[in-house]
């Protein structure tokens, strides 16, 4: 049998950053419906933090959803979490800045206080029963003993997925494949991989991680995402179907895209 690797979507959150792209509360109910019905494993819904607007649209998407799990996007911080409650996500995902410039430069702290943040703000969320996924912000330019120590330190908190984001879209397959196995093989904790493509590699990259034992990989309808754009679901699919089991199938990729034309006409 071929091993199983899940889809994340995240057209919702990340692909949203398109320049151009402003779903509409309906936009976006009506894209998770078709996204769960196609049998995505998760599906990434939002920022609740962003307002009321948005945390009503997501508690429509955990209403009407039949076969999918539902992701909130949040920072490390315990107020965004709170704001994640009021929508009861089956996964709260939690995005750390983990480079150096991210962390000196952008956040202006350091490792400490990162590492301090995240362990509070992670055992928060799984204090309250949540699933916790944590997402490496940054990772393809980070020290991997630092990405290391704090994924080992997250796995025995309990979180059970890490998500390595090429944040800046600089990897290669070479070097993701060697990423994803040196976390694999440091801590007990599934690998996500969240792709951009600036070089032209999301799809190759995405490949490379699954590979390498990434259980599950970031995709967006029409490759949508912040600059050059995120892992296109359908190429993924296409690549990676003869190697390993994925839903939804190439097929089912191809309808959504197509309702989702006819739904944005």
């Amino acid at each position: 049998m071929k091993e199983q690797r899940y889809i994340v979507d995240t057209t919702l959150r990340d692909g949203e950053q398109t320049a151009g792209v402003a779903f509409s509360l309906a936009e976006k109910v009506r894209t998770a419906l078709l996204l769960d019905r196609a049998g995505i494993y998760q599906i990434e819904s939002g920022a609740p933090m962003i307002g009321k607007i948005e945390k009503d649209t997501i508690c429509k998407i955990i209403e009407n959803r039949v076969n999918s799990k539902i992701s909130t996007w949040n920072r490390i911080a315990e107020s965004d979490i709170r704001h994640s409650l009021d929508c009861c996500p089956d996964i709260i995902h939690i995005s750390a800045p983990v480079s150096y410039p991210h962390i000196y430069s952008k956040l202006k702290k350091n490792k400490e206080w990162l590492r301090n943040r995240l362990r509070e703000c992670a055992g928060f969320a799984l204090e309250m029963g949540y699933e916790v996924t944590i997402g490496y912000e940054d990772a393809s330019r980070a020290d991997m003993s630092f990405v290391i120590s704090l994924t080992e330190m997250l796995g025995a908190l309990g979180v059970s997925t890490v998500r390595i984001a090429d944040t800046v879209g600089v990897l290669t397959p070479s070097r993701t494949t060697e990423m994803i196995r040196e976390v694999h093989n440091a801590a007990d904790v599934r690998i996500e991989f969240h792709a951009h493509n600036d070089l032209g590699c999301a799809a190759a990259n995405s490949i490379a991680a699954a590979r390498a034992g990434a259980a599950f990989i970031d995709t967006t309808l029409f490759g949508l995402g912040e600059r050059a754009g995120n892992c296109d679901m359908r190429t993924f699919i296409k690549s990676a179907a003869q190697m390993y089991d994925i839903r939804p199938s190439l097929a089912d990729a191809e309808t959504l895209e197509n309702e989702l034309i006819t739904l944005n006409r």
